[in-house]
């Protein structure tokens, strides 16, 4: 196993519990009759309603201290969880948190899931309109907001830390992958909890949106010589825009921590048949699997991140892609105070 010290030349500060729960999804298993099906719950993060991104606001909030920052400055669409998890850190550390929030999707602004808290939090929230719709805003364009907030910012005398959204890519103020460390940190984690048990996973399934989480875990599991290979649905953009995001975070994370490795094209595996009309779009398959992980786990799901993820692995477990006899391990990546605000496309969602 790679040993600790290797994290130990990255400031961090303490944000989380961990190790976040990994469990045995057995009545999911036994109704789908496939494969042994574990989930890992970093839902269960212990910050404002967990998540992933609070593993990565360990090390990158210690970055922005590091830096003399007091005010960090990122970007997200209107329900995201990336920019709640950030602002419950950012206060919890004494910084201020600007979140710049795009209307990427057909929904209202209003105080509610995500948005509710941060305004709870006195998040400084600015809202701006898009003709993008259903993917991502380019970051190029996001940092160019970004400067423009930052600039109202120093002018009150204070000095901001910008960061993309996710904690994803380097640029703003990172210019390292931190956001991807993180989840080299987690692939440890994993292998410790399963590793006793006969539980390694043959395969991770995630949802994809930023890149880090996918590329963190692809080289910790290749830096541990695990098996385990890592399963990317895609639920922003399409497979041959993302890949290329998700190889260059990976190939940044290994230049950091000095590894001799390569990562094969075919081992950056994405799928993106389950991206519907686009990110952030709930249609009938993704109400109705909320539904059923619901019903069948007592297991919440997000609307935009998790459960299409759920959607593809089902899928795949139906189109025979795993063995009978491997492990498959979910992650939960958070995000589930969206879904009260759309409550009503998951009652009534679209086509």
């Amino acid at each position: 196993m790679i040993k600790k010290k290797v994290l130990e030349d990255f400031p961090r500060i303490k944000l989380i519990c961990r190790p976040t729960p990994l469990y045995r999804l057995e009545n999911l298993t036994r109704v789908l009759g496939g494969p042994q099906i574990l989930i890992k719950r970093d839902d269960l993060t212990g910050l404002a309603f967990g998540g992933n991104k609070s593993r990565k606001l360990e090390f990158i909030l210690a970055d922005a201290m590091n830096k003399g920052a007091d005010t960090i400055i990122t970007w997200g669409s209107l329900q995201s969880n990336w920019c709640l998890q950030l602002a419950a850190a950012s206060k919890k550390t004494g910084l201020k948190p600007v979140l710049v929030l795009f209307q990427t999707y057909n929904l209202p602004f209003s105080y509610d899931g995500n948005i509710l808290l941060e305004h709870l939090l006195e998040a400084r929230i600015v809202v701006r309109e898009t003709e993008i719709s259903g993917k991502s805003i380019p970051p190029e364009v996001a940092f160019q907001m970004l400067q423009e907030v930052a600039q109202e910012e120093v002018a009150q005398g204070r000095k901001p830390y910008l960061v993309a959204v996710g904690g994803s890519i380097v640029g703003g103020d990172m210019d390292r992958p931190l956001g991807a460390l993180a989840y080299f940190e987690t692939a440890q984690e994993i292998a410790a909890q399963t590793g006793d048990s006969n539980l390694v996973p043959d395969w991770i399934v995630i949802a994809s949106g930023s890149g880090a989480t996918q590329a963190g875990l692809l080289v910790g599991a290749r830096a541990l010589g695990l098996k385990s290979r890592v399963i990317g649905i895609c639920v922003s953009e399409p497979e041959e825009k993302f890949r290329p995001q998700v190889r260059e975070i990976a190939e940044r994370l290994i230049k950091i921590l000095n590894l001799d490795l390569e990562i094969p094209k075919e081992e950056i595996i994405l799928y993106d048949d389950y991206l519907g009309s686009g990110y952030g779009q709930i249609t009938e398959e993704v109400s109705s699997t909320i539904r059923y992980i619901l019903q069948t786990e007592g297991l919440v799901l997000d609307p935009v991140y998790t459960a299409k993820a759920m959607v593809g692995l089902i899928d795949l477990v139906r189109k025979g892609a795993f063995k009978p006899s491997e492990k498959v391990l979910f992650v939960h990546t958070g995000g589930t105070p969206a879904l009260f605000a759309f409550r009503d496309r998951l009652i009534r969602p679209t086509a």
